[in-house]
Parts: structure tokens; sequence; C-alpha cells
């Protein structure tokens, strides 16, 4: 009973939900009304059916439209020139109006596919298309798309392939080369893009790529420079390729950062580079030069059985973990003298060759320490890189590689929105410690 008498109110409500639910349409436009007879006109023919159909319709339409707006600019350009003549032409003086002048078919190819284009021309041949400017053979972002794929990893001839592929577009190997080697003037402009005045802490690392030089391959070092600014900001200052290193080289690396605006590093962390310490002194005499912590534990114990690595590590915390220098060495002594140090003595070996640029690690506190040895960024950059990197064994050449990094490189970073983590509390440090060179940086 209850049922049949609530029954048409649980309708009639029901009813009103559904419609305050619904949302009015929107009203068809002249243009959409247009477009919507025009695609129907041309479904109905039945020649545009089934994907097949669909791929042919879309051709078509977008090669109307590239052609209608290609007419438009004409139309646009030659007005301009009659206003411009009419405003500079002279009573005794009669020019000859510039008109239009056929048109010249031109093949582009899109992520729709590869279209066919009458492109207008005019007669004085002063026309400079926008939409498709002149000796482009792409349209559409297919230049876009060949670099991502080029950033992920892929090699010019699988995109080749997946071009082909996918869209139907012969695009070769040495074409796709072509399109990635725009990215090589954005790398110069990188690489010499001004740099801040100061650098409170710089991380030098490397990783060794194999590079084809004619009929030989080479293993050469990929060597990046990551800076830490007095906001705590992270930014790589620059990418070098080099197959020997000595103080000849970071001495021209440090002289072009210098060039380019910086004139203090107050903390340059590296890895063991050979030459680095004397070309700091030479560019940045006042720099502290410190080696990284995690490089030299790892270099420590590469040769180390798996059995007796956690030991070792745990005698190596006792060392880098400190309090102060004189403390640290005892550690280095008690290592050297252990039976775990009698079996490795490359370990010990290993830190007393390094130990003028782990000295300096003592002389700063806790915040300091844990910024300078969680290299988390550099880690990261590298991991990042190595990545994209990894399908390659060999590059053709240099700049190959030189534009596989970059791009890794820039799609890592650009999510480096904040300051780095620890720097609040390491500030005061580098006030203190550094004075003038840190806080007027600041200012």
């Amino acid at each position: 009973i209850i049922v049949a008498h609530a029954g048409p109110y649980l309708q009639d409500n029901m009813q009103s939900k559904t419609q305050r639910k619904r949302t009015p349409k929107a009203p068809v436009t002249p243009e959409q009304a247009m477009i919507d007879k025009a695609v129907e006109a041309l479904v109905s023919e039945g020649v545009y059916t089934g994907e097949e159909g669909f791929r042919s319709l879309i051709h078509r339409i977008s090669k109307s439209y590239i052609q209608a707006a290609l007419r438009g600019e004409l139309t646009a350009h030659l007005n301009g020139e009659k206003e411009a003549a009419s405003d500079e032409a002279e009573d005794d003086v009669v020019k000859v109006p510039n008109k239009r002048n056929g048109t010249s078919t031109k093949r582009v190819k899109t992520d729709i596919g590869e279209l066919e284009i009458d492109v207008p021309r005019d007669r004085n041949g002063t026309f400079e298309p926008i939409l498709l400017p002149k000796h482009a053979r792409t349209f559409g972002g297919l230049d876009t798309q060949i670099i991502a794929m080029y950033a992920r990893g892929m090699s010019t001839r699988d995109i080749s392939e997946f071009i082909k592929r996918q869209y139907g577009i012969s695009a070769s190997p040495e074409y796709v080369s072509t399109v990635t080697d725009s990215i090589l003037q954005d790398i110069e402009s990188w690489q010499s893009r001004p740099l801040e005045d100061v650098y409170p802490v710089v991380f030098f690392d490397a990783l060794r790529v194999n590079i084809r030089d004619g009929v030989t391959v080479k293993k050469m070092s990929v060597h990046i420079a990551l800076g830490i600014n007095v906001h705590g900001m992270r930014d790589v200052l620059g990418m070098w390729i080099a197959e020997n290193e000595g103080a000849s080289f970071w001495g021209s690396v440090l002289m072009s950062l210098k060039a380019r605006g910086v004139q203090d590093i107050l903390i340059a962390v590296t890895d063991g580079l050979p030459g680095m310490t004397s070309a700091i002194e030479t560019v940045f005499p006042q720099t502290e030069h410190q080696t990284c912590i995690v490089h030299l534990i790892r270099a420590s114990t590469a040769f180390i059985s798996h059995k007796d690595r956690k030991a070792v590590c745990a005698m190596l915390k006792e060392i880098y973990g400190a309090t102060d220098s004189l403390t640290a060495e005892r550690a280095l002594e008690a290592l050297e003298q252990s039976e775990l140090g009698r079996r490795y003595p490359v370990v010990a070996q290993t830190w007393r060759r390094a130990w003028a640029q782990v000295v300096p690690f003592f002389n700063f506190p806790p915040e300091v320490r844990r910024l300078i040895y969680t290299t988390n960024s550099i880690e990261g950059l590298n991991r990042a890189i190595r990545k994209v990197i990894k399908t390659r064994t060999l590059f053709p050449n240099e700049k190959a590689a030189k534009k596989l990094i970059y791009l890794a490189i820039q799609g890592f970073t650009e999510e480096w929105k904040r300051p780095t983590q620890r720097w609040a509390s390491a500030m005061p440090f580098f006030a203190i410690r550094y004075g003038e060179r840190f806080t007027g940086a600041t200012l």
C-alpha cells in the first residue's frame, strides 16, 4: 500500500532529478553547421567509409584547410603591398601591381600522413607563407614528435620505421637525423648562456660512452657540472666530451665557466678527476676541493667480496662519520691494521690517495656534510642519462651523443622547481665560514 501510494511521488521526484542533471546543449554556430553539412555531404557519397575512409577524409579536409589559409595569406600580402604602393607612389611614376602567379606543388610530411599542397605564388616573388614557410617539409608537429622519440632513446632507424608504420610517411634515418640536428643550435646557446656570479657548491661528474671516430671506436668521458646557487636552486652548468682528462682540460672547462660570469665557487665536489686540483687552484684559488664521498666508497669497495662488504662499509662509516680529521685519521689507521684491512689493502690505499680532498669534509657541520655526501641530484641526473643511452652501445659521432644527452638533461631538470633539500639549514654555515663571498651574492 505504501509503495502504491508513494509510486507516483517517487517517479515525479526521479524525473525532476533527471531533468536537473541534464545540461542544455550548446547552440550550433553557423560555422559548425556549415562544417557538419559539408561532412555529411562527403560521407553520403559512400566513398569515406571505415577506417581508410576516415583517414582519406581527414587528408582531404586538412589539404583544403591549408590551401585555403595560404590563399588567404597571399590575399593579405597583396593587399598590404597595394596599400604601401599607393602611399609611396609619385605622380610621374607608374608601378606594376603585384599579382597572383599560379601555384607550385609541395609535398609535406604531417602527423596524419603525407600531403600534396598547392602553394600559391605571386608575380614578384615577395610572398613568404607563415603557415607553411618556404623550404619547410613538415607540418603539424611531426618534427616535435621526432625529437620527442629521439629524446626517449629511440635510434634514427627505429624512428624512421615507426613513422612509416604509424603514419605511412617515408622518413629516412638521414631525414630524422637532420630534424634532430635542429637541437644543436639549442645546445650551443645553452652551453654559452650567462651564469650566476657565485655558486656555493658545484658537483663535477662524468660518465663513459663509446663514440665512433673514423674506423675506430673511442671510449670518451661526458663531463657534467651541476651547480647549486646561493638560493639553493640547482642547474646544470654545462657538458663537455673529452677522450683525455688533465689539468689543461679542466683548466679550459673552469675558464669557460669564468667567461660565462662565474666569479667564485665555494666548494667543488669531484670524483678523483685527474688534474682537477691544480686546475681549481689556478682558476679559482679560494675554492675548497672536496672529493665525493659516495664515489670514494664505491671505488674502494669495488673489489671486495660480497660477504665482507657490509663489515668494511661499517668501518668506512667510522671514517667519514668522524667529528674531525684527527678522529677520521685514527679510524683509517684502525682499518689498515684490522684483519679486513690486511685482506683488502686497496681500501685504505684508495682513501690515502684522496686524503687531501677528504680532509675538508670534516670542517663542515652535519648539515653541509649531508648536502655534499648525499649527491641525490647528480646521481639522479646520471640515472636519467643512462636510462636514455643504455640502448646505445655506440654513437656514430660526438654530435649524436651530445644531442641525446642534452635532451636527457633537459627532460630531467625541468622538474627542478624548488631549492635542494637541507639548504635552509646549511645557509648559516656558508654565511659564517665564507662571509662576504656568500652573503654578498645573496643580496
